[in-house]
């Protein structure tokens, strides 16, 4: 069990970041009609965009760098504990439908393991040794890419994951809301969203959380269409895992296209439902077989495979 010792200095350091400050302005928040109680906090959440553009150069280094290591075929990996884990874990999950990744390819990592997306697991997110065995299970290499997060920016389970990372030659990203954190210096990308106080002292569910959540998207997204998985803006590597999506499907191959819709369910029949292949197909003439072959030699990358088709 923790000493008084261990208590006293966690609390010390709790009181010099900016996320746990005490908003005297709002002491008297519980009195106030419902109406205006969200006015207020759609007040507060309208400044994350602003303190997530202040940290955009930095982003899109860091895009450029996790783009670079996956086109070399490493992984995305995040880590992090209690609702920063529980973000990772989201995007990663989101990634295999929106981009048709393999589910290997972007990993959401949280202290405690899956119990801790529903359940607090106590102390989990306070080992570095914990984080260590995760990826170590994983069999971390110099492709891949490790992204610790955590609001505070002081959380160990996050921290030792970035510094496992860096001993295996990994890239590393620390993810944080406070200025000069821990995280940030052990990482060779660290991007600190400062967001202020919270509506309710220290719940960093809320704008650190808002804030940890776009910068996710645009880690992922944007790193997705530096690797060919976009066409323009649209899904063109979406997997039509449902009704929905299978209609979105046909809807992007008609936009890009202009063929009609039995043109459309023609090509998408000839090449197993698979978006990119069925543009090949439609726009350069070419049957399945033809248009598979064009996107492995073009790494997928659809604008490259219809310049060799047009050869």
């Amino acid at each position: 069990m923790p000493s008084a010792s261990h208590h006293s200095e966690l609390r010390a350091q709790l009181e010099t970041l900016t996320t746990e400050a005490f908003r005297p302005e709002l002491a008297d928040v519980d009195r106030l009609p419902t109406l205006e109680i969200a006015r207020l906090m759609n007040s507060e959440d309208a400044t994350v965009a602003r303190a997530v553009a202040e940290r955009l150069p930095v982003i899109a280094a860091t895009v450029d760098a996790v783009a670079d290591r996956m086109a070399r075929g490493g992984r995305l990996v995040y880590a992090g504990a209690g609702t920063a884990g529980r973000l990772g874990v989201l995007d990663a999950s989101e990634c295999p439908p929106t981009f048709n990744t393999d589910p290997a390819q972007v990993v959401g990592l949280i202290a405690g393991g899956p119990d801790a997306m529903v359940t607090s697991v106590e102390g989990a997110e306070d080992s570095r040794e914990l984080a260590e065995a995760d990826l170590a299970a994983l069999g971390l290499t110099a492709d891949d890419t490790v992204v610790g997060v955590s609001a505070s920016g002081r959380t160990p389970y996050a921290i030792g994951a970035v510094a496992y990372a860096r001993t295996r030659g990994a890239l590393t990203v620390g993810l944080a809301c406070n200025r000069g954190s821990a995280l940030a210096a052990a990482a060779e990308h660290g991007i600190e969203v400062v967001v202020g106080p919270e509506f309710l002292t220290g719940s960093t569910r809320l704008k650190a959380g808002t804030a940890q959540k776009l910068v996710l998207n645009m880690l992922s997204t944007i790193t997705m269409i530096r690797l060919g998985k976009t066409y323009g803006n649209l899904m063109v590597d979406v997997r039509a895992s449902n009704e929905k999506l299978r209609a979105r499907s046909r809807r992007i191959v008609a936009q890009v296209t202009g063929a009609d819709d039995d043109a459309v369910e023609r090509a998408l029949a000839a090449t197993d439902g698979e978006v990119k292949n069925a543009i090949l197909v439609l726009l350069a003439g070419v049957d399945g077989a033809t248009a598979a072959r064009l996107l492995a030699e073009s790494d997928g990358r659809l604008r490259a495979a219809l310049a060799a088709a047009a050869g």
